[in-house]
């Protein structure tokens, strides 16, 4: 890299950082999560501004290469930090009322999805029609674990049977959305070298089977915290690499890693100071990943055609999943605010929208200007839920609270943080 070039990426890191942080402020402000700043900020910075040219300015073509391989790390750590904070006992919690929710707030959103993304192959044609179906079904159906749990939090939901159940069924959701993409992922990304695809079974056995155990051991537990915090920020890496390798995204690998990291046999609170050491360089990185997503938003061009299948997007997306969620939780015999707060809390898509919208982008499935509005339609959704929630559940929100209870908090980015649940006085 040249003086100049390094100049100018030094320049324009400063710049997004800047940007992004100080949107993220003017959320919490607001009352909104972090994430939904930083995602304003990256389109900002994007093309939708005077006709480009500040994108120009701050971000010349030179740099971007290197920009998106610093994106690419900072989506790489951010899906360690989700698998890292998936909880297999919120799901064993809620298991018994999992049936009809899951129906209405998976199957219900995939499908009303798919069968949006057949009507929308007559304006935006695909080379992979299946996979795009199936693709925009997922899309529809994913929920935002880690702005739910910071959403569950600020409303003091954690310890109600509402907030149980909204984690619950994101985590379940979170696994099968990103399974169904792998799939699609390595159908549509097999060209010429579908038989790496067999080395899935082994590297899925030694992730299970051969990790855990490293992980655990006395030779690792004996390094310094410093050293087995790097030693496993090269795993997700490496990790990262291999499934990007076999044909599917590096966001597999890393939050695969982040699965199966031992729950128990560390040494005391490692687990949880990982979560504290990784968060920091993911948040520094995210705000790349935000600006590098936000070049290819462009919203200046918006015409009434466009803003139609705008409002048809959000339409789907938000009936798919408050009408699906609401008559799972009525049939699961919930009563109706506690549904509809339900079904609220299971409408936030947030980043993890954002890093499978990139995915669909980078694999044709999605053309430039269906992607921007898919984006828009994942801001607003999470901007949505916070002013909804309150009117679907009012003060009754803060009497399913407990009180006095402290619990780890992923954030946006996924890190922990100590905080008190609002209860009953």
């Amino acid at each position: 890299m040249s003086a100049p070039d390094a100049s100018s990426m030094l320049l324009a890191l400063a710049a997004l950082v800047l940007v992004c942080q100080g949107m993220a402020a003017l959320a919490r402000r607001l009352g909104q999560p972090s994430v939904v700043g930083e995602i304003v900020g990256g389109v900002l910075l994007g093309p939708t501004l005077f006709g480009g040219r500040l994108t120009d300015t701050l971000f010349p073509t030179d740099i971007r290469p290197l920009l998106g391989a610093f994106a690419s790390v900072g989506v790489a750590l951010f899906m360690f930090l989700v698998g890292l904070e998936f909880d297999r006992r919120v799901i064993r919690q809620q298991a018994g009322t999992m049936g009809w929710l899951g129906v209405g707030a998976l199957v219900v959103p995939f499908g009303l999805g798919a069968l949006f993304a057949l009507w929308l192959l007559g304006a935006h044609p695909s080379r992979q029609p299946t996979a795009f179906v199936v693709f925009l079904g997922t899309a529809m159906a994913v929920t935002a674990f880690p702005v739910l749990a910071r959403i569950i939090v600020d409303h003091g939901l954690l310890n109600s049977r509402v907030g149980g159940l909204a984690l619950a069924l994101a985590a379940v959701g979170d696994v099968i959305a990103w399974t169904v993409l792998a799939v699609v992922v390595a159908v549509v990304g097999a060209d010429g070298h579908s038989w790496r695809l067999l080395l899935l079974l082994p590297y899925a056995a030694i992730m299970v089977f051969v990790v855990p155990r490293l992980l655990s051991s006395r030779l690792v537990n004996r390094l310094p915290q410093r050293a087995t915090v790097l030693l496993v920020m090269a795993g997700v890496l490496a990790s990262g690499a291999a499934t990007e390798w076999m044909g599917l995204h590096l966001i597999f690998g890393a939050f695969l890693f982040g699965l199966v990291v031992p729950r128990t046999r560390l040494r005391g609170g490692f687990r949880e100071g990982l979560g504290t050491s990784v968060e920091p360089l993911a948040s520094f990185l995210m705000p790349i990943y935000f600006v590098v997503a936000g070049f290819r938003v462009d919203l200046s061009h918006l015409d009434a055609g466009a803003i139609g299948e705008l409002l048809l997007i959000l339409l789907v997306a938000c009936g798919g999943k408050l009408l699906g969620v609401y008559s799972g939780a009525r049939a699961a015999r919930l009563d109706h605010r506690s549904a509809l707060g339900l079904a609220t809390l299971m409408n936030v898509r947030g980043l993890t929208e954002l890093v499978l919208l990139m995915v669909g982008l980078s694999m044709g499935l999605l053309d430039p200007d269906l992607y921007s509005l898919m984006v828009v339609m994942a801001v607003v959704t999470t901007v949505a839920s916070g002013p909804l929630l309150r009117f679907s559940l009012g003060s009754s929100m803060k009497d399913e609270g407990t009180v006095g209870a402290r619990v780890p908090v992923p954030t946006a980015q996924g890190e922990e943080r100590e905080q008190p649940q609002a209860g009953r006085p």
